[in-house]
């Protein structure tokens, strides 16, 4: 850099180069000029031609400074020009700063805005999500306290079923008990599907034996009893035996249980005279009846020889519902008369009806003879009221009687 006065001109520019290369011209123009006058004594042709060229370059020096000066000038223009253009380019670029600066305020106002207004709307949605969230919440735990609850139901009433269970089993276990268990319910299928005057429950029979159940049939076949009881001890060895020679043994000893009950039934309950020719032994429990048709089929067919029919509860039912319909045949036979005096009555009132009815129908055709006669009457009379009506206005008919006298007009 070269500091001339204010100004500063560096290196690389060409109004300075050209400058330096004009000093450094005429540095070789003095160095050769001095070699020239050291060399004075050579010639004087030599000198002249010097001098000559001494003078060509003095003006060449006076011009070079002409031109140097001039190109101060222009290097003053150009810092001119150049400071006032850093002027405008400043006062441009803070020109447009401010306005980049209001643009950036105002879209970071507007982003702002759009922050402010997203955040909000996100809040809301927030909000709602979360308040749907804690309805669902509330709702799944409602629903939950709910099945909770009726887990807690179910569980109580599989406690009350286990303590039902083990009850029914110590009933089951007890003879007597289980006696009761079965008679209460055959109780419970007679009076659904039997009349409660058709059946006696605990009936003592002329033998001094007491029957569970007396369905009162008429004869024949007569009343029949029904027992309750039934051999449930080995019916439970049998259903726990584990190896095929107890279960052979228990079933052998539940054949000889069930025909020694139904010798007892046919020798307590079948008298004659006094019940049917047949006697029913009621099992409380499908499974043994069941049991009994599958592997003991002998034994059913020993009660048949017997007179004795084993019902299951299913099974007793149709049976009873068979034996109320031989009831209600036998009771509509025994009113049969009252049924025939009860038609005849109903027959005679038929025919009262059919004379009432012939009767009535004689008046009323007399009375639309009466009304027509009526009706026929008030139609001449309202015509002869027409004809009085008109009769200053019209002339008299050919028909009029001659003997009336006509009017004649008064005599001047």
């Amino acid at each position: 850099m070269i500091q001339i006065g204010e100004q500063t001109y560096a290196f690389d520019d060409p109004l300075v180069i050209g400058v330096l290369v004009g000093t450094i011209v005429v540095l070789l123009i003095l160095i050769l000029l001095i070699t020239t006058v050291r060399r004075a004594g050579r010639s004087a042709e030599a000198v002249q031609h010097v001098a000559g060229q001494l003078g060509r370059l003095t003006g060449d020096v006076q011009a070079l400074g002409q031109g140097q000066h001039q190109l101060a000038g222009n290097i003053q223009t150009v810092s001119d020009a150049q400071a006032n253009a850093q002027v405008h380019v400043v006062q441009t670029m803070e020109a447009r700063l401010a306005e980049v600066q209001a643009q950036m305020a105002e879209r970071l106002a507007d982003n702002a805005l759009k922050s402010a207004r997203s955040l909000s709307d996100m809040q809301e949605r927030l909000k709602d999500t979360l308040s749907g969230s804690t309805e669902k919440t509330t709702k799944s735990l409602t629903a939950l306290q709910e099945r909770l609850a009726t887990i807690d139901k179910a569980q109580t009433n599989i406690e009350k079923l286990s303590g039902d269970v083990l009850s029914l089993q110590d009933i089951l276990s007890n003879k007597q008990r289980r006696g009761m268990f079965g008679e209460i319910q055959l109780t419970d299928i007679v009076s659904k599907a039997l009349p409660s005057d058709s059946y006696a429950l605990q009936v003592t029979l002329s033998n001094n034996t007491r029957a569970d159940c007396l369905v009162h049939l008429p004869n024949p076949p007569g009343p029949i009893v029904i027992d309750a009881k039934f051999p449930f001890e080995a019916y439970e060895s049998l259903a726990s035996a584990d190896t095929p020679e107890l279960q052979k043994i228990a079933l052998r000893d539940l054949g000889n249980a069930v025909r020694k009950h139904i010798k007892d039934i046919s020798t307590k309950y079948i008298i004659e005279g006094e019940t049917a020719d047949g006697a029913i032994m009621f099992l409380p429990s499908e499974a043994v009846y069941a049991e009994l048709h599958a592997r003991l089929p002998e034994v059913v067919r020993a009660g048949f020889d017997a007179r004795v029919w084993i019902v299951s509860p299913t099974t007793c039912m149709a049976t009873l519902n068979t034996m109320r319909a031989i009831l209600k045949d036998a009771r509509m036979r025994e009113q049969t008369g009252e049924i025939r005096k009860a038609l005849r009555m109903l027959h005679r009132d038929v025919e009262i009806i059919g004379e009432k009815a012939g009767k009535l129908e004689t008046h009323l055709r007399q009375a639309g003879d009466d009304v027509s006669g009526v009706l026929v009457a008030a139609t001449r009379a309202g015509k002869r009221a027409d004809r009085l009506d008109n009769f200053d206005f019209e002339e008299l008919s050919a028909d009029v009687d001659p003997k009336v006298v006509p009017l004649a007009s008064p005599q001047k």
